[in-house]
């Protein structure tokens, strides 16, 4: 029987993030952010996240060629926690001097991580925007007069887990405030992390078709400029503008684990023989993937690294989804070991 593990993480952006679109283009700024075709609501790629967690994990075991597109340096990949995670293909050489190719399927499903609460200036203060339909997708209740909320604010108006008299400004957008506000019940995961209860009680509720207005509008942009070498000053032509999801934003991101191979090489070295970091233990494709996930802390994610963007960190502890119990002899699985 085959196993599926679901984890949402909670993350929160420590610096602007930027995750480009790979070129210019004709709009607001000439270095754009990846986004949703059908909302236009920024996001941070699944394959951002899937090649930064890889490479952080294999920086971890001491074996940085595993996080490269091909892994003929890695020795014995079955055995390495990274390649059996994330996948591998290896080429080797028979004694016939033909060339055979060994490749595996990874084992874990990381998706792209949506934005769930943006922040945004007004005349409160600091505020999180969000909508009904993101809170329940993440788990979060939404209750109003002890009700849990079935619908979403009127066009123009907005829900608030604070008191204010008065209409309340977005950024350039007012819009106005129902009196009865509204209570957050947090998944208990998240609930004793001090970064979400500094948040839950400034979250402002608004409708979806208004949310990638109030998002887009509230983006951080920047302006750099290639410097001459011989001058030190700015390069004449060189100036550029670019976006980035805002720091303190909260996002949701799911990772699948679908351990179709079950003979993870459970260890508690690395592979020159040192403890890893925090005297971990990997006996999951899971701990690999949070070792790593950790490690965005530090060292981001996306562009613009050296110039202070990219940092993620995980808000509380990943909420854990039911094992599915699948039925291996159904069909046979598409991650299988291929011989060419």
């Amino acid at each position: 029987m085959a196993t599926y593990k679901l984890r949402r993480y909670l993350l929160m952006t420590l610096d602007p993030v930027h995750v480009g679109t790979g070129g210019y283009r004709l709009g607001r700024v000439d270095n754009s952010i990846v986004r949703e075709p059908g909302t236009r609501v920024p996001k941070i790629p699944g394959s951002a996240l899937h090649g930064a967690i890889r490479s952080h994990a294999a920086q971890l075991y001491e074996t940085p060629e595993a996080a490269g597109q091909s892994q003929d340096k890695v020795n014995e990949p079955d055995k390495n926690p990274v390649c059996y995670t994330f996948g591998y293909i290896k080429k080797t050489r028979e004694e016939a001097g033909e060339e055979k190719t060994r490749a595996y399927s990874g084992v874990v499903n990381i998706f792209d991580a949506h934005i769930l609460l943006l922040p945004v200036y007004s005349m409160a203060g600091p505020v999180w925007v969000t909508t009904l339909g993101r809170l329940k997708d993440a788990g979060v209740v939404v209750k109003k007069d002890n009700n849990a909320i079935k619908k979403e604010p009127a066009y123009g108006e907005a829900l608030l887990s604070f008191r204010r008299e008065g209409p309340l400004n977005l950024g350039w957008l007012m819009v106005d405030v129902e009196q009865n506000g509204i209570s957050i019940e947090s998944p208990e995961e998240w609930e004793d992390d001090s970064r979400w209860q500094e948040v839950k009680d400034w979250i402002v509720l608004v409708r979806e078709s208004l949310f990638s207005h109030i998002v887009n509008s509230n983006l951080e942009v920047r302006t750099s400029v290639a410097i001459n070498p011989e001058t030190g000053a700015a390069e004449d032509g060189a100036l550029f503008t670019y976006e980035a999801i805002p720091r303190a934003t909260f996002l949701t991101m799911d990772v699948v684990l679908d351990d179709y191979r079950k003979n993870f090489p459970t260890l508690e070295k690395t592979s020159k023989g040192n403890g890893l970091p925090g005297g971990q233990r990997w006996s999951d494709p899971l701990d690999v993937v949070k070792a790593g996930l950790n490690m965005i802390e530090w060292l981001g994610v996306g562009g613009m690294g050296t110039r202070g963007f990219g940092r993620l960190a995980v808000v509380g502890t990943p909420q854990e989804g039911n094992e599915i119990p699948g039925n291996e002899e159904e069909s046979p699985s598409p991650n299988q070991e291929t011989d060419q």
